[in-house]
């Protein structure tokens, strides 16, 4: 009796890379290397497999570092392209757009409403993570006229084919920035005369439709589960909150950023302006 030859079985992606698009990558050490060295901001983030020492690896990694871009090192196993691809142990993943720095951003924002004659509206992202969830905030973003949003450069997810995807083409033609220290960035936000709501899940925080928005408007949302961190929450010049029927108290944060969005909308547009 012949035995049938045994299937053999198809390796299992690991969940953390499962969801990555290798069209979204570039890798190898010279491929990188060029991308950093010329055009750094189509880079979201830079991984490198631990243990790899070497001339050209410690460039990616100055340069990672003097550039604002998000760089890992990580098991050989978690760069997120096969393993036959000749990766020299260096990933990348290209943003789906250029970002802003932080003064280009400000200046963006103060431009478009100049344009429509209507007060400045600034989104800031504290580490949403999900990039389902970045992209439909984005979305609502560009829906409600907040055409400049400012993410925090660790912790968020990555600007992927994902994001890019759920945001329906928003991503592009939005202005979108990242920085390292959000509580610092929030203090030069203030200085350019904008006043910084963050939206928490808190009862003693002034109820959104209370509130009055009609102001050079920074809007900061939390991450998904831990919301705005402490130290960003500190900056903030007023806490607000959505506020809700009976014992339930948690909205998607992409539909909470949604309702706040276009409540400032609505204020903004109603007669009247200022505090």
């Amino acid at each position: 009796m012949n035995r049938q030859p045994r299937k053999q079985r198809q390796p299992v992606p690991r969940e953390a890379d499962a969801g990555l698009d290798v069209d979204e990558l570039l890798w190898g050490i010279h491929p990188v290397l060029e991308v950093m060295q010329h055009h750094p901001r189509r880079l979201s983030e830079i991984l490198i497999q631990r243990g790899k020492t070497g001339t050209k690896y410690q460039e990616i990694i100055d340069l990672a570092r003097t550039h604002q871009v998000r760089l890992r090192f990580v098991e050989a196993g978690r760069l997120g392209v096969p393993g036959h691809y000749s990766h020299q142990g260096v990933v990348a993943r290209q943003a789906a757009i250029q970002l802003q720095t932080l003064p280009d951003l400000l200046a963006s924002a103060q431009d478009a409403t100049e344009a429509k004659n209507s007060l400045p509206r600034l989104l800031v992202l504290d580490s949403i993570q999900d990039p389902r969830n970045l992209g439909a905030i984005l979305r609502s973003a560009l829906a409600a006229g907040f055409t400049s949003v400012l993410l925090t450069r660790e912790r968020s997810a990555p600007l992927s084919g994902t994001v890019a995807r759920t945001s329906a083409g928003a991503i592009n033609q939005l202005q979108i920035g990242q920085v390292v220290n959000l509580a610092e960035a929030l203090k030069e936000i203030r200085e350019q005369g904008f006043w910084v709501f963050g939206a928490v899940l808190d009862p003693e925080a002034i109820s959104v439709y209370a509130a009055d928005l009609r102001v050079p408007l920074c809007l900061v949302i939390g991450s998904e589960g831990k919301g705005i961190r402490p130290l960003v929450r500190k900056q903030c010049d007023q806490l607000i909150t959505i506020p809700m029927e009976g014992d339930f108290d948690s909205l998607n944060v992409s539909v909470a950023a949604a309702i706040i969005m276009f409540e400032a909308v609505r204020q903004q547009r109603s007669p009247g302006t200022g505090r």
